[in-house]
């Protein structure tokens, strides 16, 4: 599986950067957690800190466009994404809260 970057935007007040990519991929498509994968090698970050929004395939073709989000870590991915789109992306919350802790 290949990945351009056709796009890049900085988000600094939401600790993010939003990255629009395309792929080309021999099979078919590839499931979001690879996509996850790949990508987060591609721009040397953890894969905790992608969350993959879009991936589009035409009827056919062995080429993929996506749009995926890019935080400067996983803290700020928890506290800005939805709960949905983080169980979609197999991020998982924190092991033990602060708050549980002290109880």
């Amino acid at each position: 599986m290949e990945i351009e970057i056709i796009d890049e935007e900085e988000n600094p007040m939401l600790h993010r950067t939003d990255v629009r990519f395309t792929m080309t991929h021999d099979e078919a498509t590839p499931s979001r957690l690879s996509v996850r994968d790949s990508l987060a090698a591609k721009l040397d970050k953890d894969s905790d800190e992608v969350v993959i929004h879009e991936l589009d395939t035409k009827f056919g073709m062995r080429k993929s466009a996506g749009y995926a989000k890019v935080y400067e870590s996983p803290e700020f991915a928890r506290d800005v994404e939805q709960e949905y789109m983080l169980e979609r992306n197999k991020i998982t919350a924190e092991d033990g809260d602060a708050e549980a802790e002290e109880a």
